[in-house]
């Protein structure tokens, strides 16, 4: 393994967390008040003691206006012309119910993409200003976009244009979806 590859430990996100929430003139408890998060535990995130599952990392994001995933991405600061993301590489928890989200695609990056096995959180939704696009590699997967429902499977993917208003969820054990997307500005 060359130095350009990871190893299989779930991206530190604290310094990252700390520059986006002081950018944002915003205290701890602050913080802590808008993503209904304690204080300690955001204080453990920053000084990378404790790691944030998905769903925490995703609060943290909606309270410092911006996204995991340019959260994650400025996790990993390198410029690298060209990487390898190993299949073993480190993902970061989901949530409770055991479900996984893997950044394929590390450092700030104009194209961002992740994969998601297991469950995911279905009152979340999305508005994103750029375009994504998921595709379900295995099992099946219940999405809204735009108001409408759609049941995807194996081989499947949803288009959404930036601006549409989207959630979706896995319907079957064992799901696994990719999510490609134009970086946010």
């Amino acid at each position: 393994m060359s130095g350009s590859e990871g190893a299989a430990e779930a991206p530190r996100v604290g310094a990252a967390v700390r520059r986006r929430r002081r950018a944002r003139e915003l205290t701890l408890a602050e913080l802590a008040r808008a993503t209904g998060l304690s204080a300690p535990f955001l204080s453990q995130i920053e000084n990378d003691r404790a790691r944030p599952s998905m769903r925490s990392l995703q609060l943290i994001a909606d309270a410092l206006e911006t996204t995991a995933v340019r959260l994650l991405a400025a996790a990993d600061g390198s410029r690298r012309a060209v990487d390898v993301v190993r299949a073993d590489s480190a993902a970061v928890p989901e949530d409770d119910a055991g479900g996984r989200v893997r950044p394929l695609v590390r450092g700030q990056r104009q194209l961002h993409a992740l994969e998601f096995t297991g469950r995911h959180d279905w009152q979340r939704q999305f508005r994103h200003p750029h375009d994504e696009l998921m595709y379900v590699v295995a099992g099946a997967v219940e999405a809204e976009a735009d108001g409408c429902r759609y049941e995807l499977g194996p081989g499947d993917t949803l288009y959404c244009a930036g601006g549409v208003t989207h959630r979706w969820r896995a319907v079957a054990p064992g799901s696994r979806v990719l999510l490609v997307g134009v970086a946010d500005g």
